[in-house]
């Protein structure tokens, strides 16, 4: 059964199949991950170019690993070492390494919207890996793959967002894919750091951390994105810490089993104090593990469903 888009751009187009699918798929890659030699031929031949016009640790490793573990060849190329750097524009580098015929493209860059552009330019796939602050797709599908291994059933869970909402690109893709998989989604943050259009959609909004996270199953902590931030919009990182830092004397109103997710990098004491990030609840390495089954899942099912055995 193949995905019902042939690229993965954000997960506004993925409906509830696909992101069932690819869950499925990622979960059945996980086990390669933890052999001796953690390498299939599922992929063999296949080129992968990630194009990073951002800094990134986890998510363009975690592409590489997953493209390198399906036995692909992976072409890593940064912003400061393409041609862009000499004046060429995004549209024309990336036709450029299309007439080297690769399979797939993985681009993060800082514009929204830069993924979806070079699809009307692009014949290959193309799977966004953060576009600015509009989506960051495979961050929620690793996200939903790392919940649903501890929770079962995603259908009805509570998910609390906590944090800069404004400038998150995982927070949207997390609202979207949630909701299309049936999980209730409420946002926690001061007020001009949550878009206003958020409760149109179905989001129920609080400013009041304590109140927000006693009756769900999953809290997102987000971190403040100073990158993006071309505005004034807190008065302070204490005063932020002071009302919205997860921890343990607030995790303690929380239920017993709740869950803590973090897309990383964390700003230690800001967001989330040291002691809940390492303590029982957290999966935030979890989290990571996953990244590399999601992304494998990806690959898979855009270059090689119909053609190969994945193990």
């Amino acid at each position: 059964m193949s995905l019902s888009t042939k690229n993965i751009l954000g997960a506004k187009d993925l409906n509830k199949q696909d992101i069932q699918q690819i869950l499925d798929t990622a979960e059945s890659f996980k086990e390669i991950s933890t052999r001796s030699i953690k390498k299939v031929p599922t992929l063999r031949g296949k080129t992968i170019i990630n194009l990073f016009f951002e800094p990134s640790t986890r998510t363009r490793t975690s592409f590489e690993i997953a493209g390198k573990r399906l036995s692909a060849d992976v072409i890593n190329i940064s912003g400061s070492t393409s041609s862009t750097a000499k004046g060429e524009n995004l549209i024309d580098t990336a036709r450029n390494l299309e007439a080297m015929n690769p399979d797939i493209l993985v681009v993060r860059h800082n514009c929204s919207g830069a993924s979806a552009l070079l699809t009307q330019f692009i014949k290959c796939p193309i799977i966004n890996a953060g576009d600015g602050a509009h989506e960051h797709p495979s961050q929620a599908l690793l996200d939903l793959l790392t919940i649903r291994s501890h929770k079962g059933d995603l259908q009805g869970l509570k998910v609390a967002i906590v944090g800069d909402i404004r400038h998150s690109r995982v927070a949207r893709s997390n609202i979207k894919a949630m909701q299309t998989m049936g999980m209730q989604v409420r946002v926690v943050g001061p007020p001009p750091l949550i878009p206003v259009e958020l409760e149109r959609l179905g989001v129920e909004v609080s400013s009041d951390l304590s109140k927000s996270i006693k009756d769900v199953d999953v809290i997102m902590v987000l971190r403040i994105q100073h990158e993006r931030q071309n505005q004034m919009f807190l008065s302070s990182l204490r005063e932020y810490s002071n009302y919205f830092c997860l921890t343990a004397e607030i995790l303690a109103q929380a239920r017993k089993d709740v869950l803590i997710v973090h897309p990383g990098p964390v700003n230690r004491g800001i967001e989330i104090s040291l002691d809940v990030m390492e303590g029982p609840h957290s999966l935030i390495l979890n989290q990571v593990t996953n990244g590399v089954a999601i992304r494998m899942a990806l690959f898979y099912l855009l270059l090689g469903e119909n053609n190969a055995n994945p193990n």
